[in-house]
């Protein structure tokens, strides 16, 4: 197993997640979801920092650099505080032309965190410990986007035809 080419690629996709939530930050027509998405993107960035941190640390010898991931979670992630915060806003109104965007970030973030626990569990040492943090962090992601889907959803069911 060649874990620097493990990272390239999970380098590679966290560009494109961060890219996503940027760009569908446009399209929301929800500002909460909009923030959410914008600050969603700003994690991405964090773990794109975590994940360049992890090259690093294999290009001077070392497995990894679990240590820096435990900072990163000690600082709080936003997504575990919107969960609380936002999710009840965010379904207040119907968010009809949202509800695409919404299932496909549950998506992505749910085959993201499958790549990385697979990963995980051929890797050894530091690098199978960074790797399941990176997985966990996007199963928590997952789950965010799929329950403010699912709330989005059930709120839109309910609508009378016409809106």
């Amino acid at each position: 197993m060649d874990i620097r080419k493990i990272y390239d690629y999970a380098l590679m996709r966290e560009y494109a997640s961060k890219r996503f939530f940027e760009e569908n930050a446009k399209r929301l027509s929800q500002a909460m979801a909009v923030e959410a998405f914008l600050q969603l993107a700003r994690e991405e960035q964090q773990h794109i920092e975590f994940i360049q941190e992890q090259i690093a640390a294999l290009k001077s010898g070392q497995q990894g650099n679990a240590e820096y991931g435990a900072t990163l979670e000690e600082a709080g992630f936003y997504s575990q505080r919107v969960q609380v915060e936002v999710i009840d806003q965010m379904v207040a109104e119907a968010m009809v032309a949202d509800l695409p965007v919404l299932r496909m970030a549950f998506l992505i973030e749910g085959d993201f965190a499958e790549f990385y626990e697979s990963s995980a569990r051929i890797a050894e040492g530091e690098a199978r410990q960074v790797l399941a943090m990176l997985g966990q962090w996007e199963r928590t992601h997952e789950q965010l986007f799929k329950q403010f889907y699912e709330r989005a959803f059930e709120e839109y069911s309910k609508m009378p035809w016409g809106g």
